[in-house]
């Protein structure tokens, strides 16, 4: 019973694990006998220098559609290369097994080893161009150079090195032919190599930003594209590869804010800075220089009547601050005159109701006192935009009202000028046709002026021709005026000296008429008369109505001549005054309320269009225009006049054309006549 049941064991095991052993044996057996057929039949590997035996040859071409194509290598540049020294030919040529061999070898994909690379490829814009035709887009190879002779990007001689990467760019995209053939500007291009970037490059900057750090190197997309690195709302993390700190602040400032929120209307860095034409903020030509900073960037959306409409951000914030000191001094070429930038901030500009805001009320000391040291609360009350339709605050309205009613004077009171002189003009054009004028001749006798007053006009004069010019200047920066006084600086110095020359004289003016004997007899017949009424009645009736016989008789000075030194005494205060509160503005601005300054530059600048329209139109008329007189009275000269003249235009100045004298002393010939003969005589000649 033992032996039977171990005899039965043993038959088990055999049937259970016999035949798994014999079916091993028959498959290691078969495994070697295929193996070594296998290594009876196998071919070598071909080596280098087995393709190198006929690719080394500088002669070896072949014909693509006519055209010879090199099928040399080079062997010391191949061994050199990123692929040669990793690789044998036939790796990447897997399909060669013999030498020679009669089928040219498939074109190596460079996705065997490259996988990621060509996946980021396939969905730039260089692919898709590809795709619609073989000209509009970069392969591989026209980027990274000759298959056989590629280089690693660390290599200072690649095409793909980092100082390298304009230029490889540049080989299509500076080429006007290739780009217009692919329906793009080669300007792009050549605009960065003269930007701040392309300029550090070619200088040997190894940090600075090349094509690739912004538009990367094989996902190239299109700026509409969310995915693209330059797609608005991605902008600021590509910039931010090299400018972090200023994206911080960029991204917490209300266009960053508004930029992660998806409004598309708001400025990214490119949008101020400029995409490929980036150049430093010192340079004039960069869109923030600070002359450019208000005209060529902030105004882009702060002009424009689109963000007041779609956000209610005020408009026109951009022209209001160009009419300002601010903006005029600035484009006078000023340095230290305030742009949008001083007061608003640089990449962290937030709105005024936020308290970090530097034009928050509660820092608008602290931003004005960056210029203007010693300013206070009070000071710091200004409207820069006082200009602005938007301004509701007192000063804004008071500047408004004070332009409305300047332009309806000025209109009002050049346009009454022009009038009355126009018709004397043409009255006096009749008489010279007709043989009837009295034309001023013989010798210049009487005294008009005398030397004290004639030196005291010769001040008013130069001051307020300065005065003009310089003012004007300001207002007008890119004018030709603005280039004769060299900067701002020289300007407002003239500016101010005249001012003070102006105040002098008038200051001396007013000693003059009030102690002097002959000043006090100046100041007598420069007051308004009842006459004066009579004598504009006159003008109306002889100059508009042709009534021959009502000329008006005038005694030393017309009321044309009172009206203008009135004028010019009122002028020359309210000139005096507002000049020096701008002069002033912080000790006046500490004072009273801010928006006064602001009034009083309004008062300054529209006084001064009336004062030079006034003396343009009125004052220059008598002394050269008038054809009695052309081409000049020159009594403001040597203070003299002709005795027919002074006849002709005063008559009723009894007290002077009876004590006709020249310098010497000596009555002229052929004056002898009586005062009431020549009162006659004049009366005669005006009926």
């Amino acid at each position: 019973m033992g032996r039977s049941s171990r005899f039965v064991s043993g038959e088990i095991w055999v049937n259970r694990y016999g035949k798994l052993l014999l079916m091993c044996l028959v498959l290691l057996l078969a495994t070697g006998m295929m193996q070594a057929k296998d290594k009876k039949s196998a071919t070598p590997k071909l080596t280098n220098a087995d393709c190198l035996a006929c690719h080394s040859d500088p002669s070896l071409t072949k014909d693509v559609n006519g055209k010879q194509v090199s099928l040399a290598v080079d062997e010391k540049k191949f061994t050199n290369s990123i692929h040669g020294s990793m690789f044998s030919c036939v790796d990447c040529h897997s399909d060669i097994k013999e030498v020679p061999h009669s089928n040219p070898p498939a074109k190596p994909a460079c996705a065997q080893c490259h996988a990621d690379q060509q996946a980021a490829y396939d969905s730039s814009l260089h692919a898709k161009g590809i795709k619609s035709a073989p000209n509009k887009g970069a392969n591989c190879l026209d980027c990274h150079g000759s298959i056989h002779e590629i280089l690693p990007g660390s290599d200072p001689n690649s095409k793909v090195s980092h100082t390298n990467i304009p230029k490889t760019c540049a080989t299509c995209h500076s080429n006007q032919a290739t780009m217009r053939s692919a329906g793009l500007s080669a300007q792009p291009s050549m605009a960065y190599q003269e930007s701040v970037h392309g300029k550090a490059v070619a200088n040997g900057n190894q940090k600075a930003a090349v094509c690739s750090d912004c538009h990367k190197a094989h996902d190239i997309r299109a700026a509409g594209d969310p995915q693209s690195s330059i797609f608005k709302s991605n902008v600021p993390v590509t910039c931010a590869k090299c400018h972090e700190p200023e994206k911080t602040e960029f991204m917490a400032s209300i266009h960053g804010q508004a930029i992660a929120r998806g409004n598309t209307h708001a400025p990214a860095c490119t949008d101020c800075h400029g995409i490929h034409t980036i150049k430093r903020h010192t340079d004039p030509a960069s869109t923030v220089s600070s002359q450019n900073l208000a005209t060529a960037t902030c105004a882009q959306c702060h002009e424009s009547v689109k963000l007041s409409e779609e956000f209610g951000v005020p408009g026109g914030r951009a022209s209001t601050y160009m009419a300002s000191y601010h903006g005029l001094a600035n484009q006078m070429g000023s340095r230290v005159a305030a742009n949008c930038a001083s007061c608003h901030g640089v990449h962290n500009i937030l709105p005024s109701s936020d308290p970090k805001s530097t034009i928050n009320k509660t820092n608008l000391v602290q931003t004005c006192g960056q210029c203007h040291p010693g300013a206070n609360e009070n000071f710091a009350r200004a409207q820069v935009h006082v200009d602005s339709p938007q301004a509701a605050d007192i000063g804004s309205k008071v500047v408004r009202w004070v332009r409305e009613f300047y332009l309806l004077m000025i209109f009002a009171t050049i346009g009454g000028m022009v009038l009355h002189n126009l018709l004397i003009l043409r009255k006096k054009l009749a008489f010279r046709r007709d043989g009837h004028a009295h034309v001023a001749g013989g010798p210049r006798v009487v005294i008009r002026m005398n030397r004290n007053q004639r030196i005291q006009h010769l001040f008013l004069l130069t001051s307020f021709i300065t005065l003009v010019f310089t003012g004007f200047a300001l207002k007008y920066p890119t004018s030709w005026l603005a280039t004769m006084f060299i900067n701002e600086t020289v300007r407002s110095w003239i500016h101010r000296g005249a001012g003070v020359v102006l105040i002098g004289v008038s200051l001396y003016h007013t000693y003059y008429i009030l102690a002097t004997k002959e000043g006090r007899k100046l100041l007598i017949d420069f007051l308004p008369t009842w006459k004066d009424a009579i004598d504009l009645r006159d003008f109306a009736l002889y100059y508009i109505f042709g009534k021959e016989n009502h000329r008006p008789q005038f005694g030393r000075f017309s009321y044309a001549e009172k009206a203008e030194y009135l004028a010019l005494v009122w002028g020359t205060i309210v000139m005096a005054v507002t000049g020096l509160m701008l002069w002033f503005k912080v000790l006046v601005g500490n004072v009273v309320p801010r928006w006064t300054v602001d009034v009083a530059t309004a008062i300054h600048w529209y006084e001064a269009i009336l004062a030079t329209l006034a003396i343009l139109v009125w004052h220059f008329y008598q002394i050269i225009f008038d054809p009695d007189v052309y081409p000049m009275n020159w009594a403001w000269y040597d203070g003299k006049m002709s005795l027919e003249h002074y006849r002709e235009e005063h008559p009723m100045d009894m007290e002077t054309l009876s004590t006709v004298v020249i310098e010497d002393g000596e009555a002229p010939a052929g004056v002898e006549a009586s005062a009431e003969e020549k009162t006659d005589e004049a009366t005669s000649r005006q009926s």
